[in-house]
């Protein structure tokens, strides 16, 4: 996919970080850690272009010109796994209202199924951060983007935020909303037959609740 709504970060600390998440002796204190500093960076990125508001302050020297942001902020990090990125956005935004959406990746079809959802009946937001650490096969990316859609916000002011896509996943989400703004700390070429991202990050949600079946 070539197009100039999907940034992929390219940075040192990003790449040094990522390739410590992917390794399997990561213990979960540090995955989480990971995911939080990457998650900050991909947050600072993606709202370099926010509109701002002007106001009128006092420094202990002089008057001076100020800056607030102007849109209300929403994070929608899809459970459980996106949970991992709320604190890092919330450090930006720490107004921002959350609004959780349970969704899962049936094993055998491979097709996203909501399970919980309780957004109001309006937004009350300007621009809303969908946070998602893996795009893999992009379909529970696709099925959150037609709620947040369906619900009132207008695909010109969602972002989606990710850690870590696979080249299909991505491609997916492009061809089912090409005007959607995407963040990715890094992309892998690579999805195997049950829909894993190779070589990937293995079960983000499992890795930073320390849940893995051994």
């Amino acid at each position: 996919m070539s197009n100039t709504r999907r940034h992929v970060l390219s940075h040192p600390l990003v790449n040094a970080r990522l390739s410590q998440l992917r390794q399997t002796n990561t213990n979960s204190k540090d995955f989480r850690e990971g995911i939080h500093d990457i998650s900050l960076i991909l947050g600072i990125e993606a709202s370099r272009d926010l509109e701002e508001e002007t106001f009128e302050g006092q420094t202990p020297v002089s008057p001076f010109t100020g800056t607030t942001i102007k849109p209300k902020v929403g994070l929608t990090p899809i459970l459980r796994a996106g949970l991992g990125m709320t604190d890092a956005l919330l450090s930006l935004f720490p107004t921002a209202a959350v609004y959780h959406l349970g969704l899962y990746r049936e094993k055998v079809s491979l097709q996203p199924v909501e399970y919980y959802s309780k957004l109001p009946p309006v937004p009350p937001i300007d621009t809303c951060f969908i946070l998602d650490p893996l795009v893999a096969t992009g379909g529970t990316a696709c099925a959150a983007l037609a709620m947040i859609i369906d619900w009132g916000v207008p695909i010109s002011k969602i972002k989606l935020l990710a850690v870590l896509g696979s080249e299909e996943g991505l491609n997916h989400v492009h061809a089912e909303y090409p005007e959607l703004e995407i963040w990715v700390a890094a992309v892998d070429p690579t999805l195997t037959p049950d829909g894993l991202i190779s070589p990937g990050l293995g079960d983000t949600g499992d890795r930073l609740s320390n849940t893995i079946r051994v």
